[in-house]
């Protein structure tokens, strides 16, 4: 998601995208993942349904990769957890990197 301005933490990025605030461009990109399980990949991990989700079925590290065809300034991203939900598959640290090709890529968080 793109915002001009910041957005607070814990705002609801539906709500954000209805009032113009931000713009969702997760469509302008190729997604991959590291692994996963039938019927829980790609698809389950983007429909905006609360009750389905990415399942990995490979080690670790488990990996998204999001690919934009072009250039493209991302300010926001949000990724929803819920830990009372799923404890045991909880990620403890996300790493997000950047950069121009795979073999370039920087950690920013």
């Amino acid at each position: 998601m793109t915002t001009p301005n910041k957005t607070p933490p814990g705002a609801d990025p539906k709500q954000l995208e209805r009032t113009g605030t931000v713009r969702e461009i997760g469509s302008q990109a190729v997604w991959s993942l590291s692994s996963c399980k039938p019927g829980f990949g790609v698809d389950q991990l983007r429909d905006d349904n609360l009750e389905t989700y990415w399942q990995s079925d490979g080690s670790q590290p488990h990996l998204v990769n999001i690919q934009f065809r072009r250039k493209t300034t991302v300010k926001t991203l949000c990724i929803y957890a819920d830990y009372k939900s799923d404890e045991s598959y909880t990620p403890s640290k996300i790493s997000v990197r950047v950069g121009n090709n795979f073999h370039n890529l920087q950690e920013i968080r």
